[in-house]
């Protein structure tokens, strides 16, 4: 299967030998199974043929197992010990141990290099979704991404964002005027959700240098696809972190990339583990946004594999649009349980040799029912599968084993230390700075001409009676513009003790809506 992803089949118990084929494989897939039925071996496998095709995959490991990549498997170890009959029983006779090049990137910096992405680009609205703010609340994010567009504040990391979210509450009255109603306790509610999202860790995604895409699309010297994983064991304490971050990256790649239509084999695959942490509570606004980037995504290039535990977790509209689908085994316990065995199975090309319900209750572990993408697109005929074994280790490699691939890593260096190059904190920092010393300038001279003029003043108390009227520092001020306000605004809450450190926000829009 030299233009396809070989993936499993054959003996007397299964059906023809199952491959994706890399021409379809854009078109999307799903992987789905309860909980130990096999899902990560699958995933690994697949990994494995895409990056032997020259493909560049990008998956998230949310148990570390999938790290076992990066080492060669071997017989010795306990859990390849069945492999090799495996292999034998489903005629795989190119089946050979091997490690594959792989990128270990971590949003926290510490199983990875660090993946980072300015506020600008994240925007507002998957902010908004991030932090399950209400309407009003998410209002005030587009007004703060409004003023830095208009005040020509670049929004690198938070602590940009803070100096907008400190003038905004300071200045609520005004801006109602001019966006509608700002209300200082929405402000409020934006910033203790920012806070719990700091102490998850959340602040380090942000600022520079920014992930460039193009890191995750290459290849090694061999023209082997290069293995990109997300550790994201840690990640999984903030679940609505990892599917924002995921949605980001995929809307990304969906801006960024050309037009390519069908090619003869995709420029990325994209796994998307626990898919269901997407949808959870999703509105059916930001649904319909993912529901547009799988359907538009493809003719970039890019094949989005969505992985469950139930396809019921995926709303049916991108359901189905995923032509490749391997479903391992559904557990029926209960009536709404079999209702979702009995749905999975109408969605799949029925095979008059077996009944595709009682299939996929019965898979055991490391089997699959699966379907592919045959000629013209058309689905194929669901069959019963035997998962080829992985060539490469089965369970994650050691912390020591995970640094020396780390420091070999064309990336080391590149993304480790942070950048703080002039944006805007510090651009509202200097103005800050020049407002100060032109109102204590102002405040000099003014007291500089208090003294003639009390002599004037006494002398005419002595000679004529006359009143002389005092002149302050407040009428030598010119009217300020709107910069100005903002500036000196900001230099009162950041010099001061409670102005910091505020709680401020992170990501935010979809499809560059800035």
């Amino acid at each position: 299967m030299d233009d396809a992803v070989f993936l499993g089949g054959g003996g007397p118990d299964y059906g023809t030998k199952q491959g994706l084929s890399l021409k379809y494989a854009n078109r999307h897939g799903l992987v789905a199974g309860a909980t130990g039925t096999g899902k990560t071996v699958t995933l690994q496998i697949l990994a494995e043929g895409f990056s032997a095709a020259g493909v560049p995959v990008f998956m998230a490991d949310v148990k570390g197992d999938l790290s076992g990549l990066a080492k060669s498997g071997s017989a010795e170890h306990k859990l390849h010990a069945p492999f090799t009959e495996r292999a034998a029983t489903i005629g795989f006779a190119d089946y050979t141990y091997a490690a594959f090049p792989v990128t270990f990137w971590d949003l926290f910096g510490e199983q990875g290099h660090p993946v980072r992405t300015t506020v600008s680009e994240m925007g507002p609205l998957l902010l908004s979704q991030l932090l399950a703010l209400s309407e009003p609340q998410e209002g005030i994010l587009n007004i703060a991404f409004r003023l830095a567009d208009e005040e020509g504040l670049p929004l690198l990391d938070l602590k940009d964002l803070q100096a907008l979210l400190i003038w905004i509450g300071e200045n609520a009255s005004e801006l109602s005027l001019r966006y509608g109603n700002v209300a200082p306790a929405s402000i409020g509610a934006i910033q203790r959700r920012l806070l719990v999202l700091e102490n998850q860790g959340g602040a380090k995604l942000f600022g520079e240098p920014a992930l460039d895409l193009a890191d995750l699309m290459r290849c090694d010297a061999e023209g082997r696809g290069m293995v990109n994983i997300l550790a994201s064991d840690q990640l999984m304490g903030a679940p609505k972190l990892y599917a924002t971050f995921l949605l980001w990256l995929l809307s990304e790649l969906f801006e960024e990339l050309p037009e390519v239509g069908d090619p003869d084999k995709p420029k990325l695959v994209f796994f998307f583990d626990e898919a269901h942490l997407l949808f959870d509570d999703a509105p059916k606004a930001l649904v319909n946004k993912v529901e547009q980037v799988a359907r538009l995504i493809r003719s970039k290039g890019v094949g989005v594999y969505f992985v469950t535990q139930n396809p019921a977790d995926v709303p049916d509209d991108i359901l189905g649009q995923l032509g490749n689908r391997v479903q391992h085994a559904l557990r029926a316990f209960t009536g709404k349980d079999r209702k979702e065995l009995r749905l999975a199975a109408q969605t799949y090309r029925e095979n008059p040799a077996f009944d595709t319900e009682t299939a996929i209750r019965e898979v055991g572990v490391g089997e699959a029912v699966t379907s592919m993408l045959q000629k013209k697109g058309v689905p194929g005929i669901v069959e019963r599968t035997l998962i080829r074994p992985p060539s490469s280790q089965l369970g994650p490699i050691t912390p020591e084993e995970r640094a020396g691939v780390m420091g070999t890593s064309t990336m080391a260096g590149k993304y480790d230390q942070t950048l703080d190059r002039t944006s805007a904190f510090e651009i509202l920092r200097e103005r800050a700075a020049k407002a100060a010393a032109d109102a204590a300038k102002a405040e000099e001279q003014a007291e500089e001409a208090e003294a003639p003029a009390a002599r004037d003043f006494n002398a005419g108390r002595r000679y004529s009676g006359s009143r002389v009227t005092r002149s302050t520092s407040r009428e030598t001020r010119a009217s300020t513009s709107f910069g100005d306000q903002m500036t000196k605004m900001v230099v009162k809450e950041l010099t001061g003790t409670t102005g910091r450190r505020i709680v401020r926000g992170i990501l935010g829009g979809l499809f560059k809506g800035r």
